[in-house]
């Protein structure tokens, strides 16, 4: 297993960690944003990580990887190799999570959701909704970083690489806003 100083040693070099003052998929603030994104364009970094959390999994049976579109597309695919499984992604189709282009689960078969971050696990939630639509069973969540403190449930376990309790704030507590710093909302959803 990574150790944490190598994780962050890999996120260092691939510009993964932004400070600031940002706006969250969840709407909430935050003066520290972990763009993984920028991890995945690195396909060696990026195998190191997949493959140490794929191995968290190894032994349970998966047989297909999902993660929501667009953030977690590569990262499905990379994670899936390792377990030797399936990989998927699920979109956002009127707002709403789905499987699209003739992708679908097999009633019983067992399934990993894998997402970069999750601060509140809402995309998460809604993916493995959608794999119970399909009489899927969603075994566990596999995350690169884990930005709730280890307090986002989702309703599966999850095993993250690494784990960081990072302060946010509500709009309309943001101590970022009261002085007056840009806001950047560097997220992939559109709220």
């Amino acid at each position: 297993m990574l150790e944490r100083e190598e994780i962050m040693a890999i996120f260092r070099r691939t510009g993964v960690l932004w400070e600031g003052h940002f706006v969250l998929t969840s709407g909430l603030h935050s003066g520290r944003y972990l763009q993984c994104a920028r991890v995945q364009q690195f396909p060696e970094e990026n195998a190191l990580l997949c493959r140490d959390l794929a191995a968290r999994f190894k032994d349970q049976g998966i047989t297909a990887v999902v993660g929501p579109a667009i953030g977690a597309i590569i990262m499905s695919y990379e994670m899936a190799r390792n377990l030797g499984a399936r990989a998927l992604f699920t979109e956002r189709e009127n707002g709403v999570m789905t499987l699209r282009r003739s992708f679908t689960l097999e009633p019983g078969e067992r399934v990993l959701v894998v997402e970069d971050v999750i601060t509140t696990g809402g995309s998460v939630k809604e993916v493995i909704e959608v794999v119970k639509q399909y009489n899927a069973v969603p075994v566990g969540a596999g995350v690169l970083v884990d930005r709730s403190g280890g307090r986002a449930d989702v309703g599966v376990p999850v095993q993250s690489l690494i784990t960081f309790d990072i302060e946010t704030y509500k709009p309309e507590d943001c101590p970022l806003c009261r002085q007056g710093l840009p806001v950047v909302k560097p997220g992939s959803r559109q709220q």
